[in-house]
């Protein structure tokens, strides 16, 4: 090989990794991005937050929908590990309670994870296939805690999912008035499913009556 074919093989890699290093950093300020301000957002905001050209962003992803279902995909991902370490954990209720305050904590941090689970169009078919492949792990899981008499025995998986939307809806709509207070929600619901129930000491304070008004859109100073 001489020396021409030496330097075009060096700059070719070169160039691969720029490639890949512009697309982490991309990735990075995607995960970022949405997670802050949802999806409504753009490409060209993307690229300016990872400190990348617009041009690379758009030849990397072609368009954010792609940015969007990879993200997506690597939530299912860690959720999918969640779980068969959720099966593995020695307390099988502190593995189902683990697992479900996770996913909670997830969409707790990220408005963009919250806008796809909530979306009456866009979401919905990243959110069937994520349910295809997590919903059997989490049964798993729940069923586990059953057989060992933690968890009530006439739960059902449905019972689980309706749970997860219940929690979510407070997640979303309190998120501007309190960041936490989803807990007191979600630690009420699991003494609710324990065959032993508390009651248990709650995470975090009651939202003041002040900070309600404020979540149902109510103005204490017009009343």
């Amino acid at each position: 090989m001489d020396g021409t074919d030496s330097s075009a093989s060096r700059g070719a890699r070169r160039l691969r990794r720029d490639a890949e290093a512009n697309r982490q950093r991309t990735l990075q300020a995607a995960r970022e991005v949405f997670a802050d301000r949802g999806l409504a957002v753009n490409l060209d905001d993307i690229a300016h937050h990872a400190g990348v050209g617009v041009a690379t962003s758009y030849r990397l992803f072609g368009n954010k929908q792609a940015l969007i279902n990879e993200l997506f995909e690597e939530r299912v991902d860690a959720l999918a590990v969640a779980a068969e370490q959720a099966l593995t954990h020695d307390d099988p209720w502190e593995g189902f309670v683990g697992l479900l305050t996770m996913i909670l904590e997830l969409m707790a941090a990220d408005r963009g994870l919250r806008e796809v689970v909530f979306s009456e169009v866009g979401g919905r078919p990243l959110v069937a296939q994520a349910r295809r492949r997590f919903m059997p792990a989490a049964d798993a899981v729940m069923r586990r805690a059953q057989d060992a008499g933690l968890l009530r025995p006439d739960l059902a998986m449905t019972d689980l999912q309706l749970v997860f939307y219940m929690v979510g809806c407070v997640i979303q709509h309190t998120q501007p008035v309190s960041t936490a207070v989803w807990r007191r929600c979600l630690t009420i619901v699991l003494d609710g499913m324990s065959v032993h129930p508390g009651p248990t000491d709650m995470p975090v304070v009651a939202l003041t009556t002040a900070e309600e008004e404020r979540v149902a859109g109510f103005d204490p100073a017009s009343s």
